[in-house]
C-alpha cells in the first residue's frame, strides 16, 4: 500500500521502464507484461490504474520527453534578435537534440505504422497544432524579414513538418532492410521541396557533419552539401534595410533569403 501514496513516483516509474523498453525493444514488440515485470514490485492493476493502454504509456513517455523542446521553443519563438530564419534553424535544432530526439533514433521502427493507428493519428494531430503555434509564426516573420520567401506561410509550415516528423521518421515510414541508401534519398527529396518552398532550413556554413551521423555515411553528406549548392540552398543571407517584426520592440535586419528569391 505504501507504494500508493506517491503517485507520481509510480507513473515515473512506469514511465522510466516504459521508455527503455521501447528504445530497445521498438513499440511493436514491447507489450504491457513487459513493463510491469520491468518495474519488479508492482501489479499489472496498478500500471493499468494510472494507465489505461500501451498507447497511453507510450504518449506520455513522448510528452515527458519533449517538455524540453516544447519550452525551448516559446523562447525561440519570442528571441527578437533573432531573423525568422534562424528561429526556424534554431527550432529544427532544438527538436533535433535532447531526449525526444535521441528516442526516435533509438526506437526500433513499426513493423506495419498502420496497425498504430492511434499513435500515427495523434503524431498527425501534434504536428499541425506545432506547425501552427510555432513554424508558422516564424515563417510569418522570415517572409516579412526577407530571410524566408514561402508565398503560403500555412501550408508551408504544415508540409514542413508532415515531412520531418512523419515521412522522415522510420517508425512511421521504415527504411526498407534490402535498401538502406532510401534514408538519403528521402533526405536529399527533403531538402529539395524545402527549397522549392523557399525556405533553406539548413544553415550549411555552420552545421556539424556529425548531428547527421545518425543517418547518413561521410558519402551522404558529401552528396547533400552538393544537393544544396547546386540548389541554391544554403547561401549566405546579406542583411538589408531595418523591417520591424510584429511583436518585437527591436528592429530587425532583413536578409536576402538567398537562392530562394526570384
Amino acid at each position: 500500500m505504501a507504494r500508493n501514496k506517491y503517485p507520481e513516483e509510480t507513473v515515473r516509474r512506469i514511465l522510466d521502464v516504459a521508455e527503455e523498453l521501447f528504445m530497445t525493444k521498438g513499440y511493436d514488440h514491447t507489450t504491457m507484461s513487459d513493463i510491469v515485470e520491468g518495474l519488479g514490485g508492482l501489479t499489472k492493476g496498478a500500471v493499468y490504474h494510472h494507465f489505461k493502454s500501451k498507447e497511453d504509456i507510450f504518449e506520455a513517455v513522448f510528452e515527458r520527453a519533449n517538455k524540453p523542446v516544447l519550452e525551448r521553443s516559446d523562447a525561440i519563438l519570442a528571441d527578437c534578435s533573432l531573423s525568422g530564419l534562424e528561429k526556424l534553424r534554431a527550432l529544427d535544432r532544438a527538436s533535433s537534440e535532447g531526449p525526444a530526439a535521441d528516442m526516435w533514433h533509438a526506437m526500433q521502427p513499426s513493423s506495419d505504422p498502420i496497425q498504430n493507428a492511434r499513435i500515427l493519428a495523434r503524431e498527425y494531430a501534434d504536428v499541425l497544432e506545432t506547425a501552427h503555434c510555432y513554424v508558422e509564426p516564424i515563417i510569418r516573420e522570415g517572409v516579412e524579414d526577407g530571410t524566408i520567401s514561402a508565398k503560403h506561410p500555412r501550408e508551408a509550415a504544415e508540409a514542413l513538418l508532415l515531412l520531418a516528423n512523419l515521412w522522415m521518421v522510420p517508425l512511421f515510414n521504415p527504411i526498407p532492410a534490402d535498401d538502406p541508401a532510401a534514408y538519403q534519398r528521402r533526405a536529399e527529396t527533403f531538402l529539395t521541396i524545402t527549397h522549392a518552398l523557399g525556405i533553406d532550413l539548413v544553415d550549411w556554413e555552420s552545421l556539424d557533419p556529425a548531428r547527421m551521423g545518425h543517418v547518413a555515411s561521410e558519402q551522404a553528406w558529401t552528396d547533400w552539401q552538393w544537393l544544396a549548392k547546386e540548389s541554391g540552398a544554403g547561401a549566405r543571407a546579406t542583411q538589408d534595410e531595418s523591417v520591424p517584426i510584429a511583436g518585437c520592440t527591436e528592429e530587425k535586419q532583413p536578409q536576402d533569403g538567398g537562392g530562394n528569391r526570384a
